[in-house]
């Protein structure tokens, strides 16, 4: 079971500009950041990783809001 606390980290990661580019651009100065660097040590893209099944820099998907915002 996801908890609360668990899902307002994620939507952290939801609202992150550099996160929000990364997977918006698929390139980038902000993708390669979040891909190689901030997904292993950020506890909001842990997370995200953890409530959606989708890594921090994939694009988002309907189905990962909703888990998030659930």
């Amino acid at each position: 079971m996801i908890n609360e606390e668990l899902k307002a980290k994620a939507k952290t990661c939801l609202e992150c500009p550099i996160c929000r580019r990364a997977r918006k651009n698929q390139r980038g100065l902000a993708y390669l950041f979040v891909r190689l660097v901030e997904r292993k040590g950020c506890p909001s893209c842990k997370a995200f990783e953890e409530v959606t099944g989708q890594r921090a820099f994939d694009p988002i998907t309907q189905d990962a809001i909703d888990r998030i915002m659930g």
